[in-house]
């Protein structure tokens, strides 16, 4: 069971966009990866194509980023937190670290 998931909310806690929250769309490269919405958006200039009908010009992509760069965000504490985890009706289930109430 991974610490942290598609669909989780997350903050940035290293890099050029160190601070914000936002929410996981995709993890990637065998969970080392994560591409997270309004992250370490990049522009890339696209050739046209007629045979695959691309049109072209300059595209704002969402590129991945390294999984040890966010962490998974508290919102009762406001704050970055880690994830722990704990057998509940023989299920497991992740927790948060400090306030020990489950993620999600």
């Amino acid at each position: 069971m991974r610490k942290i998931r598609k669909g989780d909310e997350i903050i940035v806690i290293a890099g050029k966009d160190k601070g914000k929250v936002a929410q996981i769309q995709q993890v990637v490269a065998e969970g080392q990866k994560v591409i997270v919405e309004g992250v370490n958006v990049v522009k890339k200039h696209v050739r046209p194509n007629p045979m695959k009908n691309i049109q072209g010009g300059i595209e704002t992509l969402n590129k991945p980023i390294d999984i040890s760069n966010v962490a998974i965000y508290n919102a009762e504490t406001k704050k970055a937190d880690r994830v722990g985890f704990k057998v509940e009706d023989g299920k497991k289930v992740r927790v948060f670290k400090s306030t020990g109430k489950q993620v999600g």
